[in-house]
C-alpha cells in the first residue's frame, strides 16, 4: 500500500512574506511543462471491480490542462495547470468518468502536486519531488493522512474504501504524454485487497493558452509596437 512522499518545507519561520514570482506560467512548469495544452487518448485501459471479480474496459479520453497566474501561500509559490478529463467508452456517448483538479509545481521544494476531484463524491491531494527538467514523475496519497491524503462520502468509504492512490507520468519522446494509476481499494467481503489501475497515452491535439497575467504582458507590450520591433508579427 502506497505511503505519500512528505514533501520538503524550504520556508523556514517567515511565514507571511509574499513570493515574488514570474508572470508567464508556461516557462515555469518544472517538468509540467510538456503537459500544458489539449490531449487526446484512444487505447486508455480501466481494470475495476464488479460483483465476483474484476471487469476491464477500454476507454477514450480527452485531457485539457490550461495555464494558470502563479499561486502564493506567503512565502511559497506554485505555478500550474488546472485540468479537465473527460473519458467514455469507445463508440458511447455516456461519461465513463469525469475529473477536475490542479496540476501545481512548486520549484522552491522541487514538489508536484495534484488533486482531483470526481462527481462521485470523491477527492484527493498527491504529492511528489522531480527535478524541474524530469521526464518523469509520480505523485502519492493515502487515506488519513494530514498531507496529500484522500477524501470520500459515506457510501464509497464503506464499500470501496480507497486506501492509496498512486500515480506516474512519462513525457515520451515523440511528444506525447502516459500516466499510470493505481487505487488500492478495500472492498467488503473479498480477501485482500483491490487494485484498481488506470493507464492511457495521451496526444497533443491543442496547444495551451497563456495564463492570463502573461497575456496581459503580451498585450501591453503589443499596444507598446514592442511586438513589431521583435518581429512578433
Amino acid at each position: 500500500m502506497t505511503t505519500p512522499e512528505v514533501t520538503p518545507d524550504v520556508y523556514g519561520s517567515d511565514i507571511y512574506s509574499e513570493a515574488a514570482g514570474e508572470d508567464d506560467t508556461l516557462a515555469n512548469l518544472g517538468p509540467l511543462r510538456p503537459l500544458a495544452g489539449v490531449w487526446e487518448g484512444a487505447k486508455g485501459v480501466d481494470d475495476h471491480p464488479v460483483a465476483g471479480g474484476s471487469e476491464i474496459d477500454a476507454f477514450v479520453e480527452r485531457y485539457e490542462l490550461c495555464p494558470i497566474d502563479r499561486q502564493t501561500n506567503g512565502p511559497q509559490l506554485f505555478y500550474g495547470l488546472r485540468y479537465h478529463t473527460h473519458i467514455v467508452k469507445p463508440g458511447e456517448v455516456e461519461t465513463f468518468h469525469d475529473q477536475v483538479g490542479y496540476w501545481l509545481w512548486e520549484p522552491a521544494a522541487h514538489a508536484v502536486v495534484f488533486s482531483l476531484a470526481i462527481p462521485r463524491g470523491q477527492a484527493l491531494l498527491a504529492g511528489g519531488t522531480a527535478e524541474p527538467d524530469a521526464t518523469e514523475f509520480e505523485v502519492t496519497a493515502a487515506l488519513g493522512a494530514q498531507i496529500y491524503g484522500i477524501a470520500s462520502n459515506p457510501f464509497l468509504d464503506r464499500a470501496f474504501r480507497t486506501l492509496s492512490f498512486r500515480m506516474k507520468v512519462t513525457v515520451n519522446l515523440d511528444g506525447s504524454w502516459s500516466y499510470a494509476e493505481e487505487a488500492v481499494l478495500q472492498i467488503p467481503g473479498r480477501e485482500g485487497l483491490y487494485r484498481h489501475t488506470d493507464r492511457n497515452t495521451l496526444i497533443r491535439v491543442g496547444r495551451p493558452s497563456p495564463n492570463p497575467l502573461a497575456l496581459g504582458a503580451a498585450a501591453a507590450d503589443a499596444s507598446l509596437g514592442i511586438g513589431d520591433l521583435r518581429g512578433d508579427r
